[in-house]
């Protein structure tokens, strides 16, 4: 991709990159940023003042924390924009997740579960994954009416949160995109779902490119921000664990972060860093100076 950005560049063209390369890396192979910084070849200011929140914040100071490789601050508060609920076991992580997302938050804050709450895990599978509880949450927040469709394994119904999960320049929708459905028309075997300001329509044979988006990776975040992020962490998601992959979730948060799961793998994954990638990238650019 970097390859084919550079190649569509005109001549004289300057090229500036934005970009965090503490969060997790390309899923692709390699990891351009981090290598072009460190190559010393190019320019490079780090931006240090936050916008999104207050330097008191606690999802900061907590970001800051988790990327020096410290654990986060757990204590307890009633006031705040970090909070920690502690639970081992996937069901009863996955329990406290949905009363949270469906009733707690929507309560006491006044957020409203669809557009305002993200739920972000590290990985699809699992009894606390974004499956299972895409499925919970769908249930308690939005349950079934007469205006659905069942396909590949999924219920989508008017009123669901929805991610596009394949890039579509006719309809200007990509991979990533959130939506939620607007209208199921069995006459038509169409379902229509609005993206922001784009409302698609797509024929019931084409629903593969939708999933429930009440739950998510983190990896699909990347990218976004929302105004509450949630995230479930368990042992379950062992192999995954890592200091980027939580420092990437905790930043997605704009005004509430919480953590719902186990100490223990909340430790393991601020100690542990992804393994580096070894592309040569860094040192051939190095070479040019």
């Amino acid at each position: 991709l970097m390859h084919a950005t550079l190649k569509a560049l005109p001549a004289g063209a300057a090229l500036l990159l934005v970009g965090d390369v503490d969060q997790l890396p390309s899923v692709g192979a390699g990891q351009v940023l981090k290598d072009v910084i460190g190559s010393a070849a190019v320019p490079v200011v780090r931006l240090t003042e936050v916008f999104r929140q207050a330097a008191t914040s606690r999802i900061i100071i907590n970001a800051h924390r988790i990327n020096a490789g410290e654990m986060p601050d757990l204590t307890a508060r009633r006031e705040g924009d970090f909070f920690f609920i502690e639970a081992e076991e996937p069901g009863d992580v996955a329990d406290k997740v949905v009363d949270l997302v469906s009733r707690h938050i929507p309560r006491r804050l006044g957020f409203e579960p669809a557009r305002d709450i993200q739920v972000l895990g590290p990985m699809q599978r699992g009894g606390a994954g974004a499956r299972a509880l895409n499925t919970l949450l769908q249930q308690r927040i939005n349950p079934p009416t007469d205006q659905f469709v069942e396909r590949f394994g999924h219920r989508y119904g008017v009123g669901d949160k929805v991610m596009h999960i394949v890039n579509d320049r006719e309809r200007d929708i990509y991979n990533g995109d959130l939506g939620v459905v607007t209208g199921v028309d069995h006459s038509e075997a169409e379902l229509t779902a609005l993206f922001g300001q784009t409302e698609a329509t797509f024929d019931f044979g084409e629903l593969d490119a939708l999933q429930l988006a009440y739950a998510t990776t983190i990896h699909k975040s990347q990218g976004s921000e929302y105004p509450v992020v949630v995230l479930p962490l368990t042992m379950q998601a062992y192999t995954m664990l890592g200091r980027e992959l939580i420092y990437t979730a905790v930043t997605r948060a704009r005004k509430l972060l919480v953590i719902v799961g186990s100490r223990k793998a909340l430790s393991i994954a601020v100690k542990r860093r992804q393994p580096r990638r070894w592309s040569l990238l860094r040192e051939r650019l190095a070479k040019l100076i």
